[in-house]
């Protein structure tokens, strides 16, 4: 399995998009989203899985990306069938990271977005649908690169709702390796 080097950087899509002048919109359109949906506060993972559940009707399944699936760049995937959500992300990589990888994939599914398997053509790899007949998957996203709109939202969406928990966080470089690691320190420790 990939290590999660390949995988976009957590908030890459500030830089590309700063530039060209659409942050703001992007940041106000993703805000008012989770703010419709009541999310409008920091959620640990569970509690943003435990609304999307409720939001939906339907689990939301959380499993590791398999190591075919990750050796071909992905690093998350979102697929959808008529009973179930499930999220596939990169597991080798830091806490934070793996965090935000799943909260993008579910800011796929908070705004609804979606792509057939017949879209660009491309089957999902290996052994992802094992058990499930392509025909019930209605919905598949996978994290690859922000190169449109979709990405951009989710990438904000995931972004938005990891930042809401960020105020008591360290700055410098302790917070940025406690970041890396997964882990938060008092300022006052």
């Amino acid at each position: 399995m990939g290590t999660g080097s390949d995988c976009p950087a957590p908030n890459g899509v500030t830089r590309q998009v700063r530039r060209t002048g659409e942050y703001t919109a992007l940041r106000r359109r993703c805000t008012a989203i989770l703010r419709d949906l009541g999310v409008r506060r920091s959620l640990s993972l569970d509690a943003v899985r435990e609304r999307v559940e409720e939001l939906r009707g339907r689990p939301l399944v959380l499993r590791e990306l398999p190591e075919e699936a990750a050796a071909t760049g992905a690093c998350g995937l979102w697929l959808a069938t008529g009973k179930a959500d499930y999220v596939f992300y990169e597991a080798r990589t830091a806490p934070l990271h793996r965090e935000h990888i799943i909260l993008h994939e579910i800011g796929h599914v908070l705004c609804d977005h979606h792509r057939s398997l017949t879209d660009d053509g491309e089957q999902p790899p290996g052994d992802l649908l094992v058990g499930l007949q392509p025909h019930l998957v209605t919905r598949l996203m996978a994290r690859t690169s922000y190169t449109n709109t979709e990405e951009r939202e989710a990438e904000m969406i995931a972004t938005l709702i990891q930042s809401a928990g960020t105020a008591g966080r360290v700055a410098g470089p302790l917070g940025r390796l406690g970041a890396f690691l997964g882990v938060t320190a008092d300022a006052g420790e």
